[in-house]
């Protein structure tokens, strides 16, 4: 049994391991920015805290009598949000340095650090049939503006601490991540679950089309959450020193994602290319062989697995949204 942090706990990654970690008998302190009540997943059985992380005093509050941290607080969202709020995204750099001071005074043992495959190099990412991206493509440095120098920038520092003032410190670069309890509208939403609400939506209305940013034939791996909690926690607990990635290798094109949604859905829609809208680079996926080496196993749920999760768990959010709609209705009349 071990007193954990979970930063970002809010958040839909950091709320799956919320609930992983007190399933093994933890003591968790969940924090996170934002209200109670908009929290993906809520455990009573947690500390819960609402705490501004950017601020060096809450996080001295955060990590006070506690023996390690899993920071996955950021402020970010899909290619719609970073591509528009690159100045928010930067900020959360507040939220890395101040956690790393506070650790270091407090004599938290070990942390971990939620990085981003949008650290790599675009100048690697402009082909669809991405090869793959290996832990070595970060450098020369040419990451996404705002939201990926921030990511670099914070894994430079988590190194620079564990050298200095021998703070453990762990890094992975996730890929895409998605699965239930997650942002599905709202403008934060990512690609599996914005490609899931609406198809859920125009199978409801009797819509026949549906509008892709880009052309369609941007490529991605997609890792479902299963997977990714076991993959920090394996990291977390491991001696690999440097950043490494994290994310599935099954890359697919944003079409072939509508593709897979579709056969879900057992309903097929006109396509329609919005090729002004935010699109990201043109090829990424993630290279394992580091994660194989290191710890002899990778992402493996299949992404048509784990979207059908996805898929039935958004759907059955909005049925329930429209309900609640329709009760206010009825009661307003």
């Amino acid at each position: 049994m071990k007193k954990i942090i979970v930063a970002g706990a809010g958040g839909f990654i950091a709320g799956h391991l919320v609930k992983e970690l007190l399933k093994k008998g933890n003591i968790v302190r969940a924090v996170d920015i934002k209200p109670l009540n908009e929290w993906y997943q809520v455990f009573p059985e947690a500390e819960n805290l609402v705490l501004d992380l950017r601020l060096r005093e809450n996080c001295y509050k955060a990590v006070n009598g506690y023996n390690e941290v899993f920071n996955l607080a950021a402020d970010m969202g899909g290619m719609g949000f970073i591509e528009n709020n690159k100045a928010a995204c930067m900020i959360s750099v507040l939220i890395n340095t101040h956690l790393l001071i506070a650790s270091k005074d407090c004599g938290i043992n070990r942390l971990f650090y939620a990085s981003s495959a949008c650290v790599y190099n675009g100048e690697k990412q402009t082909d669809p049939n991405n090869p793959g991206l290996k832990e070595s493509d970060a450098y020369p440095a040419l990451a996404e503006d705002g939201y990926g120098w921030e990511k670099l920038f914070s894994e430079r520092m988590c190194r620079h601490f564990m050298e200095d003032f021998g703070l453990t410190s762990r890094i992975a670069r996730f890929h895409n991540v998605y699965g239930p309890f997650g942002t599905y509208d709202g403008g934060r939403e990512k690609a599996p679950a914005a490609i899931c609400r609406k198809v859920i939506e125009a199978s409801v209305t009797g819509k026949k089309e549906i509008v892709i940013w880009g052309d369609g034939h941007q490529t991605r791996s997609f890792m479902y959450i299963d997977d990714c909690i076991k993959g920090i926690q394996d990291i977390m607990y491991s001696n690999i020193e440097e950043p490494i990635n994290l994310g599935s290798s099954e890359m697919v094109s944003i079409n072939q994602l509508v593709d897979i949604v579709e056969e879900i859905a057992g309903y097929k829609l006109e396509r329609k290319y919005d090729l002004d809208a935010p699109k990201g680079v043109r090829g990424r996926n993630s290279e394992n062989s580091l994660i194989r080496h290191y710890l002899g196993w990778e992402p493996s749920i299949p992404l048509k697995t784990g979207m059908k999760k996805t898929y039935d768990w958004i759907k059955e959010q909005m049925l329930q949204d429209s309900e609640s709609k329709k009760e206010i209705s009825r009661f307003n009349k």
